[in-house]
């Protein structure tokens, strides 16, 4: 716990693990979260299907993003197991939200205080696995969170907004609210703010969902990335 409250994330190399082993894991930071729209691997819904080859439209968590932010208690937390890598690209980058929020003006701390945004999941997930034959669940979460929340471990605030699935910020108009989000990503996505992991078959990322945001390049086509994910469940944002 206190290293990945110490360091967002958190990397192991040559980690021939099974199934059951990254579940059991998982399990010791709590409970573990069921993704609302994504395959599983095997009989455990807890246990998420990473994987995209020649014939996939796209891969995984493409885009800036906080793991399933749409949920009222977002996970605190995704373990990341990659058994497949293709020979070159693939990467994932890590962001921190500790950072961007500090590097922000006063005057925009003091203007994102108290200010909420409203988090979806259903422009993102609808139709989004139908490649793998999942069909589509009649609704996907929707929650409101703080624009800046206060990490539970370290007290510290983070800026909580992303582009997969931030839609609007409350009480504004929604011109203001674009023009606000778009400036906020944009600072969020500062390589300053960036580290950037390449990764070997077998390799774990465990990343804090609380503080940071994480992309994957899709740059590996036609080769082929394939792994398994198991995410712990976290408290509402405040």
């Amino acid at each position: 716990h206190r290293a990945l409250a110490d360091n967002l994330v958190i990397f192991f190399r040559d980690q021939h693990i099974t199934p059951e082993q990254h579940l059991a894991f998982g399990r010791k930071f709590g409970e573990l979260h069921i993704h609302p729209a994504a395959p599983h691997e095997g009989d455990d819904p807890a246990l998420m299907k990473i994987y995209a080859d020649k014939d996939s439209p796209r891969a995984n968590g493409e885009g800036w993003h906080s793991d399933v932010s749409c949920d009222l208690e977002p996970p605190m937390g995704s373990i990341l197991h990659i058994r497949q890598c293709p020979p070159r690209g693939g990467d994932t980058l890590f962001a921190s939200m500790y950072a961007a929020y500090e590097s922000l003006s006063e005057r925009m701390k003091t203007y994102l205080a108290g200010l909420t945004a409203i988090h979806d999941g259903e422009s993102t997930y609808r139709g989004l696995y139908a490649n793998y034959g999942v069909a589509d669940r009649p609704s996907y979460p929707h929650a409101e969170h703080p624009v800046v929340r206060t990490h539970p471990v370290t007290g510290k605030k983070a800026l909580y907004v992303n582009r997969g699935f931030t839609r609007h910020i409350v009480g504004i108009p929604r011109d203001e609210s674009e023009a606000v989000l778009a400036y906020l990503y944009q600072h969020a996505e500062n390589p300053l703010f960036q580290c950037r992991f390449r990764w070997t078959e077998n390799a774990i990322a465990f990343w804090d969902n609380r503080c940071t945001q994480h992309r994957a390049m899709w740059d590996y086509w036609p080769h082929t990335r394939a792994g398994t994910r198991v995410t712990v469940k976290g408290e509402r944002p405040v």
